[in-house]
């Protein structure tokens, strides 16, 4: 490829040295099977990708509380560890390196989905205007209760407890999911947080809970295997906040004394413009000494640009890996692109999700 490039450079991310600066960002793809297990699909699924540099799965509630849409996998059961073990082995046989995204989707979720039929869990009872995936089609999330005070560490030792399991399930390291209007994005911006205790108000008792689950989890991973997801000024999920500049700058200096080995930020609209708010994202990066993951519309032009920049250290691409599985060979030869099929993004079994092809055998004679 005529275009010099740092994407294909390799990259020390602490412990782990990664082959490229490609990361496959996390995708929902509600394929779990019984017990919100990940099935043999999903070990062919990753396995199928493990040349990226590094692969995040698909986010994994840490309880059934935390769980927000149909068919997720969880990583709170020895079912569901024995699940992803499987797939870590697959990763790892090919040579692959694999975080598990952890998550609680707070008030993104339904009824229908809750230990009883319960109203999922928020840090105030605003009803979110999102929606969610269950019973095969998109319906209005639930209306949320308001965590209680003596509720939060209960929270923060899942958070733990998952990340234990996400160790004994073979995984390299794990990433905090605080982004996308989920529970922690949901304490930490005050368009949802209307608390007056100690996790609400000011911007330090909001980005509370984000930062307290971010210690116990690098306590438990090791802080070098330990990243976190947030994007400051998405509206995804419904969520916004009155001045997120100084919000996250101040989460990211705190982050950075926990020393994770990195932030993964999403600059824009999840999915969408990148240029939905103004935000200096560069001040993120100049507060942050581990890696910055640059996240969202990423092509190979504006990734090439960003890190000959030096403006991100890995850059994570979404939808091309879903109908990619050899992306990073694909853009390294400058071949074509599968399109996806966005029909099949949510649910069902093989078809969209390891039947996309991988450069042919005459591609190779070619070269």
């Amino acid at each position: 490829m005529s275009t010099p490039t740092k994407l294909f450079e390799p990259y020390k991310l602490g412990p782990i040295t990664l082959p490229n600066r490609f990361v496959m960002a996390p995708l929902t793809r509600n394929r779990a099977v019984e017990g919100f297990v990940p099935g043999p699909l999903a070990a062919e699924y990753y396995g199928q990708r493990a040349s990226a540099g590094l692969l995040i799965t698909e986010a994994s509630q840490i309880s059934q509380q935390g769980q927000g849409y149909q068919d997720t996998p969880g990583i709170y059961s020895k079912e569901q560890v024995a699940g992803w073990r499987k797939v870590t082995d697959r990763v790892h046989e090919l040579g692959g390196r694999i975080f598990i995204q952890l998550w609680h989707v707070g008030r993104i979720s339904h009824t229908s989905l809750q230990v009883n039929n319960g109203a999922p869990v928020a840090p105030s009872a605003i009803r979110a205007k999102g929606k969610t995936f269950v019973g095969g089609t998109f319906a209005d999330v639930s209306e949320p209760r308001a965590l209680a005070l003596e509720e939060i560490p209960g929270i923060i030792e899942s958070f733990r407890l998952a990340t234990a399991n996400a160790l004994a399930a073979g995984f390299d390291g794990v990433e905090v999911h605080g982004a996308n209007g989920y529970l922690l994005d949901q304490f930490a911006k005050d368009g949802a947080n209307k608390r007056t205790d100690a996790y609400g108000g000011s911007i330090e008792n909001r980005a509370k809970l984000m930062l307290e689950v971010s210690k116990v989890v690098a306590a438990e991973a090791g802080a070098d295997r330990t990243g976190i997801r947030i994007s400051p000024v998405t509206p995804a999920n419904d969520i916004s906040d009155s001045n997120p500049q100084p919000l996250f700058d101040y989460i990211v200096d705190h982050l950075n004394a926990l020393k994770l080995t990195y932030i993964h930020v999403i600059e824009g609209a999840t999915g969408g413009p990148r240029d939905i708010a103004p935000f200096d994202y560069g001040s993120l990066r100049k507060r942050f000494k581990g890696a910055y993951i640059a996240n969202n519309g990423y092509d190979f032009d504006l990734a090439t640009k960003v890190l000959a920049a030096d403006q991100a250290d890995l850059i994570a691409f979404g939808k091309p890996f879903i109908s990619n599985p050899d992306l990073v060979e694909r853009l390294k030869r400058g071949a074509p692109l599968n399109e996806y099929d966005k029909n099949t993004f949510y649910g069902g079994g093989a078809k969209g999700y390891t039947d996309y092809p991988a450069l042919g055998a005459a591609l190779d004679a070619a070269q």
